[in-house]
């Protein structure tokens, strides 16, 4: 049977055209032919992470398992670059195992390429992962883009200079195949809608293109200023800016310093308030929203500035969903950090970003559990930012700052990168920011990992330290689990009667009910399980905590599963199976592949079992989690029962088809659903973006735009925004009109008949 096709990588769509790079293309080709390691090396700015993504692409064909593009300019922390190099090829950081040792038994037998983008601050880091990674993974290649070598055993390197000069006093048909001139000519037309290279101005582009050394990005800054100047007038003004560095004469710059004063010269034609902003856009780590620039950059009118800067290609635009959202070029964002500090603002700047950040996500908190979905999608664009945060609190000895602020990110660690949830919290404990809350919050990781010896003790100093009846409670129930899991029944007895003395609020009443439901499948307590997570489930579904509502579903079930009760199990582990997908919660997603597997074998259905067990494993292996204890003699049985219908070959066939298919083909199949991709949900509600159709649901509600941007954690101001592209698509002048369209479009399709 022909394996499904495999994902080709994540490699970007080029926004504009590639323009030369030859002799360079051949080099890289030639050269990975020969070798594993090849690295792209230049200065900032000469086009070296284009030329990597136009080869990948062109050589990703050749890849099985794909060419995948791991940008490193936003990370900071040498430990993290195995974390983004696990985030890049869609890996989880939710278990126990060490993220350098799952990214290695992971690539072991695939044959992929691997684009490791701007290296020159990670070095080191960098070429440790790299050497590691080629000596466990045969199949691998791996290119990299770096200011310098990686001194990387069997590294090949590629020296990435300046296009191409021009000669003056060439032939215009033969001037226009120049790389340096076609790229100017390119970026000139594409920014002013008008641009030619003719005999009257090529003198002007061939002096400018040999004056900015060929450098491409350079050239981009000066060819976008054809919306206002021509090329002779552009020539004039950086001729004038170089002619001061030089003492008026024509000696030649260094190529950084071309680039610094190109750079210098684009800048100083901006406005004051676009100067203002694009110096303190460099405060972000890594993508930002208008939002963000609206409170840190304290801009009123940041819409018109970031618009010009866009324009005057400063800043790059690039969409998440349907959300639009920003970044700096890594060596603009160097030369604002200069210009930051030169206006004397980079201390009250940072200080406002800082503020920013850990406000918004400490004002979240509490209500991040009813509206999970639209924080995670808001907490997946900024987690870059809050890093950055992070690491600021800990190189100010703010400890118990930054913990308030790790522990505000809990449902981030527990659904995405638990493994980093622990590593701040140990850092900012052991630094002398261990609260209650911090300690809570470091047990609970430890529970997901199913590491009871952490988990009782930073429980127990949870619970000495608990001030609040509330968390005290939900200490003591997952004190009482990790109990459960060291085979210490009677502690976990204890201290769960403990937990619900302690306090019966909402948060928890769940975990209470948590624990009771897990130790009671640990213990094969099945009546136990079935009252507290019937309990569960009618709590957290009446509250909208999809977290709890998924983890009741899934221990219900397994009641009835383990009870031999399938026609009761399937629809919950079904609805639970949705909500893991619509969180990404990865483990939850590989337990209930295997509770459905098990549910196919013990209905007949040996095929559909095989294959679900096999994508379990992927999914598994792709967290980084083992085999929950409770769920392995059942996955064990449905294994032995489908192979004896199948037969051992079969079955093994089968089950590696369900390895290979991807998560979303394997969640398809998990829930019956049709191997094309389903309609999205707002296929209803078009022509609405994603956005736009959240917005259009909650006006339809009845909510105002305080309370929607509440729920979505989005500012009233973007509300506002959405309401009125709304308003303007659907050609209507009232949410009233919103509202009935909504209840029109959303209301169930009938068929003839029916």
């Amino acid at each position: 049977m022909a394996r499904p096709p495999r994902p080709s990588g994540n490699l970007p769509a080029e926004a504009t055209s590639f323009v030369g790079r030859r002799h360079e293309l051949a080099d890289v080709r030639r050269k990975l032919t020969e070798a594993r390691l090849v690295s792209l090396v230049g200065p900032g700015g000469v086009g070296k992470t284009r030329l990597a993504i136009r080869m990948a692409a062109d050589l990703g064909r050749g890849f099985p398992d794909g060419a995948w593009l791991v940008e490193l300019a936003e990370v900071r922390d040498p430990a993290r670059v195995g974390d983004a190099v696990l985030t890049t090829l869609d890996l989880r950081d939710q278990a126990a195992t060490e993220p350098l040792a799952r990214l290695l038994s992971y690539l072991r037998d695939k044959k992929l390429l691997l684009v490791v983008d701007n290296c020159e601050h990670l070095v080191e880091a960098a070429a440790r992962l790299v050497t590691e990674v080629l000596k466990a993974a045969p199949g691998v290649r791996v290119m990299v883009t770096s200011r310098e070598p990686l001194s990387a055993p069997g590294e090949h390197v590629v020296p990435v200079p300046p296009l191409e000069l021009p000669v003056p006093h060439t032939a215009l048909a033969r001037l226009r195949q120049n790389e340096a001139v076609a790229l100017f000519v390119e970026r000139a037309a594409a920014g002013s809608g008008a641009f030619e290279l003719t005999a009257a101005n090529q003198a002007a582009v061939v002096d400018l293109c040999r004056r900015l050394d060929g450098l491409p990005l350079a050239i981009e800054l000066a060819a976008v200023r054809t919306r206002v100047l021509t090329a002779g007038q552009i020539l004039d003004r950086l001729t004038d800016r170089f002619g001061l560095l030089v003492g008026g004469g024509r000696a030649a710059l260094p190529r950084h310093q071309t680039l610094r004063t190109t750079i210098d010269w684009s800048h100083d034609l901006l406005a004051a308030g676009e100067q203002r902003l694009l110096r303190r856009l460099c405060v972000f780590a890594g993508r930002f929203t208008l939002e963000d620039i609206e409170y840190v950059c304290d801009s009123a009118d940041a819409l018109d500035l970031l618009s010009s800067l866009v324009d005057k290609s400063l800043v790059t635009k690039e969409d998440a969903g349907d959300l639009a959202c920003y970044r700096l070029h890594e060596t603009m964002r160097e030369y604002a950090v200069l210009k930051l500090r030169a206006a004397g603002e980079q201390e009250a700047v940072e200080r406002r970003f800082a503020d920013y950040y850990r406000t918004r996500c400490q004002r979240s908190t509490a209500e991040a559990r009813f509206q999970l979905v639209e924080w995670l999608d808001w907490m997946n664009l900024e987690i870059d930012n809050v890093r950055s945060v992070l690491r600021r609190s800990l190189d100010q000895e703010d400890f118990s700052g930054g913990t308030a602020l790790a522990v505000s990110l809990g449902w981030y660690w527990m659904t995405r990168a638990t493994n980093e949830g622990i590593r701040w919290l140990d850092e900012l404990i052991a630094s002398g920011g261990g609260d209650a809350q911090g300690h809570f919050m470091r047990g609970f990781l430890a529970v997901l990992q199913s590491d009871p010896v952490t988990a009782g003790t930073a429980l127990e100093k949870a619970v000495a330290a608990a001030r609040e009846p509330s968390l005290l409670s939900q200490s003591l129930a997952l004190a009482s689990m990790a109990a459960n899991m060291a085979g210490d029944r009677a502690s976990a007895k204890r201290l769960l009667g403990e937990a619900r003395a302690a306090c019966d609020d909402l948060p928890a009443t769940l975990m209470s009910l948590q624990a009771q439901s897990l130790n009671g499948l640990f213990d094969g307590d099945l009546d136990s399980v079935r009252s507290a997570s019937s309990q569960g489930v009618r709590i957290s579904r009446e509250i909208g905590d999809l977290y709890s509502l998924d983890m009741m579903l899934f221990n219900h079930g397994s009641a009835m599963l383990m009870a031999g009760d399938l026609g009761e199990s399937k629809p919950l582990f079904t609805e639970a199976l949705r909500i893991a997908q619509r969180i990404d919660d990865r483990v939850a997603q590989y337990c209930l592949l295997d509770a459905l597997g098990c549910h196919a074998a013990g209905s007949g259905e040996a095929r559909l079992a095989a294959r679900l067990l096999g994508a379990a494993e992927t999914v598994r292996t792709g967290a980084g989690a083992d085999i929950l204890p409770f769920l392995l003699p059942l996955v064990t049985r449905a294994e032995q029962s489908a192979a004896a219908e199948l037969g051992p070959s079969r079955f093994e066939s089968e089950f590696e088809s369900g390895k290979h298919l991807s998560r979303a083909a394997a969640i398809r199949l998990a829930l019956g659903e049709s191997p094309q991709v389903p309609a999205s949900a707002s296929a209803d509600v078009a022509p609405l973006g994603k956005r736009e159709a959240e917005v259009a649901r909650l006006v339809a509600d009845g909510l105002s735009n305080k309370q929607i941007g509440a729920r979505l954690f989005i500012s009233e101001h973007t509300v506002d925004s959405h309401v009125r592209h709304i308003l303007n698509k659907l050609g209507f002048k009232s949410r009233t009109q919103i509202a009935a369209w909504m209840a029109s479009s959303e209301r169930p399709k009938t068929t003839p008949g029916s």
